[in-house]
């Protein structure tokens, strides 16, 4: 007695069966059956390779997109994050400038998708702020980073200035991090900068300020003297603020540059005496100077100092 098949898999192997057990050819099948040679040859096909599950009735979407991205752009974008390790947004950027629209999510997805997103990622807690726009040279901030590796068995130590409105920078590296050197580094920094600096913000670090280690040892602590470094701020009238003790986040700028110094720079370039780090490090503030940033709507610094105010994103 014959029954009914009891799913797609069982029909379709009722339908080869007979050319698995050469009792007839499959032209010969196609002629007689409602499937054409060419879906008898794939049931074949499939069954041989995985048995009667490659029988199983699979979707018939399509595996690709009529708008999916190429895999010319594809490996344009993967390219780029390899070499500068840019943002999507960042490269978004880049990207229109060679002519190539595609959008920072779509970059983003194929980051992810080829595994060079960060791993460890923190939920970022996103504050409103409102974000005062302010004229290049309003406030400058001034750290100190230390150069991760030893040279010759000495250490030395990279200067940073960094405009809050326009993002640009001015690097300069010393064999030490003293008062002398803090007060040579403001003064070239006055004359290098392209706008008249009002003031400057710095953490309590020795060299910028004695608040903290030189009050209380004063012979009048109620009238101490002044910091070498507050007297040259007074000298060229720059207001000289300093953060609160123990929060660099209020010196955010110059630590998130220095980030990007070490991540783009430090761990990438490898460098055999004082005069190849100083050298490096000139081409390296020019091309961050020539950078887009994502606080400056996609404009660079050097950009950002001809349109003269800040254009911060929302």
């Amino acid at each position: 007695m014959k029954t009914m098949p009891k799913d797609t898999k069982e029909e379709r192997l009722r339908w080869i069966k007979p050319i698995l057990n050469k009792e007839i050819r499959i032209k010969a099948l196609s002629k007689i059956s409602p499937f054409s040679e060419r879906t008898i040859k794939y049931w074949l096909s499939s069954y041989r390779r995985h048995g009667i599950e490659g029988l199983k009735a699979k979707s018939t979407r399509p595996r690709s997109h009529p708008e999916e991205t190429t895999i010319r752009v594809k490996e344009r974008v993967i390219e780029l994050r390899r070499e500068t390790r840019l943002s999507a947004l960042k490269l978004h950027w880049q990207l229109e400038d060679e002519s190539i629209l595609i959008h920072q999510r779509t970059i983003g997805k194929i980051l992810k998708t080829e595994g060079l997103t960060r791993k460890y990622r923190i939920r970022k807690i996103r504050y409103k702020y409102v974000r005062a726009i302010i004229q290049p040279g309003e406030l400058v901030e001034i750290d100190i980073k230390y150069v991760p590796k030893l040279l010759k068995n000495r250490q030395y130590y990279q200067f940073t200035a960094i405009d809050s409105a326009t993002r640009w920078r001015y690097l300069k590296i010393y064999d030490d991090r003293s008062t002398h050197n803090a007060l040579v580094f403001l003064k070239e920094l006055v004359k290098i900068a392209p706008f008249k600096i009002l003031a400057i913000k710095t953490d309590n670090d020795v060299c910028f300020t004695n608040r903290y280690v030189g009050y209380l040892k004063s012979a009048d602590p109620m009238n101490p003297r002044l910091h070498p470094f507050d007297i040259l701020c007074n000298n060229l009238n720059i207001e000289h603020y300093l953060i609160d003790p123990g929060k660099p986040q209020q010196n955010g700028k110059v630590e998130r540059s220095h980030r990007t110094d070490q991540e783009s720079f430090y761990d990438r370039i490898v460098f055999r005496n004082e005069e190849e780090l100083k050298y490096q490090l000139r081409l390296w503030n020019m091309y961050y100077n020539d950078l887009e940033h994502c606080a400056l709507n996609g404009k660079t610094p050097n950009q950002a100092l001809r349109l003269g105010v800040q254009n911060v994103r929302a």
